[in-house]
């Protein structure tokens, strides 16, 4: 069996939004024949293949460890121990939202495309000007250009995660752990080359700590609430202290207004 294999790595740091695209088929020749189309088709953009699965367990262990690592997978219907329509129902049940296409040579599965929230459904052999259809489609369904994501590499393996799902960064000497509403990760780095790398709304509020102003709730004398179940709080230090009051009261501020706009538009 073909093992499966990641085709590009990444890098470091925040990316400009672009297409990230897996392929999961048990047949080696068909792998190869889907990878070599949307190549040529790929050659004068910044799309890049970052993975091949031979089977649906390992491409449903894999995407849902590594959240928002791919933006857009090609997933065979007919495999093994686990067909892809299995394998996409388990992918969406982990929150998951990548964009979805089915390639099968049959086209009985159609309809049961809609359970899952496909983007698209081709029959084997896709032609070029079906792949660039679903290719432009997928761009248009993805997330507004100017998001951002932030990637790390620790010794699980290459995360990509968008920068809106980050709470905040903690220093622990010479480790950094990057918390989100469900997981936290721990990876080598410094916390002042993360915070150069981040777009101006993550502050940094202690030696420590660099937050996401959009996730905080509230604004204490020496310290920050974090929007999370846990409502956590996070202390504020003094020498930044007035720095993070006046970045923090226009976050809020900004977040307040943008919500008053809604209700009124909605009324």
């Amino acid at each position: 069996m073909h093992s499966d294999r990641r085709i590009k790595q990444n890098r470091k740091g925040t990316i400009p939004e672009m297409l990230r695209i897996a392929i999961c088929d048990d047949e080696e020749s068909a792998r190869d024949a889907l990878r070599i189309q949307l190549e040529k088709i790929m050659d004068e953009t910044e799309d890049e293949i970052v993975y091949e699965f031979s089977n649906g367990q390992t491409c449903t262990n894999w995407i849902t460890a590594h959240p928002g690592e791919v933006d857009l997978l090609f997933l065979d219907v007919e495999m093994g121990k686990e067909n892809g329509m299995d394998a996409a129902k388990k992918i969406r049940l982990s929150g998951s939202s990548l964009l979805l296409v089915f390639v099968t040579g049959y086209t009985d599965y159609v309809f049961d495309g809609y359970q899952v929230d496909a983007l698209d459904y081709l029959v084997k052999p896709a032609s070029s000007e079906r792949l660039k259809e679903v290719l432009l489609r997928a761009k248009k369904a993805l997330p507004a250009q100017d998001k951002q994501y932030f990637v790390l590499k620790n010794t699980d393996g290459i995360y990509r995660l968008p920068c809106s799902d980050i709470l905040y960064f903690y220093s622990d000497r010479r480790y950094i752990n990057l918390v989100t509403a469900v997981k936290s990760y721990t990876f080598y780095g410094r916390l002042h080359e993360i915070e150069q790398q981040l777009q101006k709304n993550f502050i940094r509020i202690h030696q420590r700590y660099l937050v996401n102003s959009d996730k905080v709730t509230f604004l204490g004398k020496d310290y920050v609430v974090i929007d999370n179940p846990a409502c956590e709080k996070l202390p504020v230090s003094r020498s930044c202290k007035k720095e993070v009051s006046e970045k923090l009261a226009k976050a809020l501020l900004s977040a307040y207004s943008a919500g008053l706009h809604e209700t009124y538009r909605k009324d």
